[in-house]
């Protein structure tokens, strides 16, 4: 698979099959995404993967937190700025509109739509995760940096055959997620990532992008 191949079927996937993940590819592919540009090469990310028993762990205490109606840990960074401006507010709810159309689920039914965002927790059945940290005490552009890092490993997972969903849904749960990984204080959760085999049984439109002129300009010189 060339690289034009791998950013073009990189996508959110959220159906895998229970397929296990070899650990040997995992070490592969987060051994290439070391090599991830970083400012300084300070290589701010830290990252846990997690499988079999942990994993299911985690699964289970996020379930019951769902289950009790517990309410969402206090967020350790802001997700979207709180009066989200155009376009990016017209994008944002586009991808609602397509994420739970293609479910069948109207925008109206509420609870239908809380059910598909609890499959957030479940990793949507992957074998596999990747929890991403960085230290608090780091600026924007070393979170910029980690979403270099993030995009490298997705598009070497695409390499491997493999699919990703990045899950900002899991800073919601940090609490839990340090239950299990017991991270050192001063890292801060950005998000999990679920990986494995796609399930193709599971219909989930593929999302749109802005046409290049509402993104880039070119000022030429030729």
């Amino acid at each position: 698979m060339d690289v034009y191949e791998a950013v073009t079927s990189r996508r959110a996937v959220r159906g895998f099959t229970d397929r296990q993940v070899p650990r040997e590819t995992l070490e592969r592919v987060l051994s290439a995404a070391a090599w991830a540009p970083s400012a300084s090469n300070l290589q701010p990310w830290r990252a846990y993967v997690l499988t079999g028993a942990p994993l299911a762990e985690l699964k289970k205490r996020a379930g019951e937190r769902l289950a009790a109606g517990d309410s969402w840990d206090e967020p350790e960074y802001e997700q979207y700025p709180p009066a989200l401006k155009s376009p990016y507010r017209e994008r944002r709810s586009a991808f609602g509109r397509q994420r739970y159309g293609a479910l069948g689920i109207a925008r109206e039914d509420i609870e239908a739509r809380q059910r598909a965002a609890s499959a957030n927790w479940d990793c949507f059945g992957a074998p596999a995760a990747l929890f991403c940290y960085i230290d608090r005490d780091l600026g924007s552009p070393q979170w910029s940096d980690v979403g270099m890092y993030l995009q490298t490993v997705m598009l070497l997972l695409r390499a491997e055959g493999l699919h990703s969903c990045t899950q900002m849904a899991w800073a919601k749960f940090h609490k839990s997620v340090a239950e299990v990984l017991s991270p050192p204080d001063e890292l801060i959760l950005f998000c999990g990532m679920s990986i494995g085999f796609e399930d193709v049984t599971v219909g989930d439109a593929r999302t749109g992008r802005a046409p290049l002129d509402e993104t880039v300009t070119f000022v030429d010189g030729y």
